[in-house]
This record gives C-alpha cells, sequence and structure tokens, in this order.
C-alpha cells in the first residue's frame, strides 16, 4: 500500500497535548492518525458520536461556566448532595 504526505492545522498546545497522551499509549501521531483513519474507512464514519447538548447538559455547563454551580471539598459532600 503506498503512503501520501499530508498536512494538518492544528492548535499547538493541543497537539503537544496529544502527542504526550499518545506516547504513553505507545503510540506516535502519524500512528493514531492512520487508526482514525482506518476507523472512518471500516465505520463508513466517524467512530464515535458527535450530538449537540441537550438542553439540561447545556444549562449545567452555563451554569458552571458562570460560576453558579455547586461545588464541594469532599467527595463525601458531593454523595450526601446527591442522596438528598
Amino acid at each position: 500500500m503506498s503512503k501520501v504526505q499530508t498536512s494538518l492545522r492544528l492548535d499547538e498546545h493541543k497537539l503537544y497535548e496529544a502527542k504526550e497522551i499518545l506516547k504513553n499509549l505507545g503510540l506516535n501521531f502519524t500512528e493514531a492518525v492512520n487508526i482514525f483513519t482506518s476507523m472512518v474507512v471500516a465505520t463508513k464514519g466517524l467512530p464515535f458520536d458527535v450530538k449537540l447538548p441537550t438542553k439540561e447538559f447545556q444549562k449545567s455547563m452555563d451554569e458552571l461556566q458562570m460560576k453558579k454551580g455547586k461545588s464541594f471539598h469532599t467527595t463525601e459532600e458531593l454523595f450526601k448532595d446527591l442522596d438528598s
């Protein structure tokens, strides 16, 4: 199978972060892109769901961005709140 060279425009910070994660997985960036490409072909689409957020999820995200979400100092506090 012949190989072709391509170029991508990526966010620099995300590229370095992704390369570090892939390194910890024993992969380099090229190998990961090849896996992704193979999965796109095998699934005839993106190999993961792409969805718009639900209204409830978006409301929660908006609250967090406005610092209106609940915060907890311990997991015990969190679980106590979840049980109430």
